[in-house]
């Protein structure tokens, strides 16, 4: 049974405790390696055999490792998300099991502020072969808890491991990174309706993010936002112009009315908070 962390909130900060994690990249590269003490912390001897007996031995390959569907991890303030991750890996003599977690910091040793585990003591190993098996994990991250500071949203690394049928162990805790966002929402109103045509139309909207701190949804300020405008006849949005929002996350411009369409605002996205578009607001023009 692998060792698992204990993770705690305490005043305001995380506490890692029982956290066996010696370090994965001790010769300094990015690449797998194998740690002996890392691999038997992480994977035991639960299936009967060393993690580590066979130092010499060829390691186990990761050809492909998906983190929730290969799409970023979008967290609001109340409900907890569920996500799942797959490990595909080879080796002469099978995958036994697989090991990922997410962490946040400069390094794992060293400034560690943020770390996800998975749901499961083994991975679901399904096999596609004597020699390549796919294996999966599942985790929740939970507001105010595994995320309790909004200084947590943005890229997170992902370490990985796999567990041969021999004991050799892959391992890497820089396998590759991953974002984690803050959810973000937008609001859209054109008025008057309805409008004569010539005449203006004010367009007022809210760009907001969820706080992990305060369980609410705040402004996100000083952001570009796309004021886009479609045809009642048409499908296809335009971008009209490009404004920003204000400094508690309000947004507001004005077009002249020509003809029926719809209003909305467009937000690409940062790296800490998803990109959205608002639904558009119809307006008749007379």
């Amino acid at each position: 049974m692998r060792i698992r962390a204990t993770v705690a909130v305490l005043s305001g900060a995380l506490a890692l405790s029982a956290l066996a994690v010696p370090a994965a990249q001790a010769d300094g590269s990015d690449g797998p390696n194998l740690d002996k003490t890392t691999a038997a912390e992480r994977f035991g001897t639960s299936n009967g055999q060393s993690a580590f007996r066979v130092a010499t031995a060829a390691l186990p390959t990761v050809s492909k490792v998906t983190v929730n569907a290969g799409k970023d991890i979008a967290v609001g303030t109340t409900n907890a998300k569920n996500f799942t991750v797959s490990v595909t890996a080879k080796h002469a003599t099978g995958i036994l099991d697989a090991y990922v977690d997410l962490w946040h910091g400069p390094d794992f040793e060293e400034g560690l502020d943020g770390l996800l585990m998975p749901n499961e003591e083994m991975a679901t190993c399904t096999a596609a072969s004597a020699t390549t098996s796919t294996c999966k994990l599942t985790f929740t991250a939970v507001p105010g808890s595994d995320l309790y500071k909004n200084a947590l949203a943005g890229t997170w690394k992902v370490t990985v491991g796999a567990l041969a049928g021999d004991g050799s162990v892959y391992w890497n805790d820089y396998q590759q990174t991953h974002r984690i966002q803050r959810i973000s929402k937008l609001t859209v109103n054109a008025a008057p309706e309805p409008v004569k045509k010539g005449k203006t139309i004010t367009v007022t909207g809210k760009l907001s993010r969820a706080n992990w701190e305060t369980f609410k949804y705040a402004g996100y300020t000083n952001q570009s936002v796309k004021l886009q405008f479609r045809k009642k006849s048409s499908s296809t949005y335009t971008t009209v112009k490009t404004i920003k929002t204000n400094s508690t996350g309000n947004l507001k411009t004005t077009v002249t009315a020509s003809v029926d369409g719809y209003h909305r605002y467009n937000f690409e996205g940062t790296s800490t908070t998803p990109a959205i578009k608002a639904a558009g607001d119809f307006v008749d023009v007379k």
